[in-house]
């Protein structure tokens, strides 16, 4: 169920955010990637702090991610980490032609 639900949501022109949001890392990766102009339904955030599989959810990031933690970002069907991750993809340059790869930025 936990997987399905999350290979649902995961496509390959989109970014998805698995978060809670009293998670310092998860709203610096909300952050980071609102400096980006994201075409409409291209960027998702996910809370899954009320979902009552999130301790299912975090099981399955960890056997598809190698980590149970929030948030885990994906760009297209590939988790590129957590927060600090997509901070330092931000800063190396390397995010925009990531986002521009799957299309899902105007």
């Amino acid at each position: 169920m936990a997987q399905q639900f999350v290979e649902t949501k995961i496509k390959g022109d989109k970014v998805v955010l698995f978060i809670k949001p009293h998670c310092p890392y998860c709203v610096t990766a909300e952050e980071v990637l609102s400096k980006y102009q994201f075409k409409p339904g291209h960027l998702e955030s996910i809370d899954i702090s009320g979902r009552s599989d999130m301790s299912s959810l975090q099981d399955y990031f960890l056997e598809l991610t190698g980590a149970r933690t929030v948030p885990r970002v994906f760009i297209g069907e590939e988790c590129i980490g957590g927060g600090s991750d997509v901070a330092e993809l931000h800063k190396s340059g390397k995010l925009k032609s990531r986002l521009q790869s799957i299309g899902a930025l105007q």
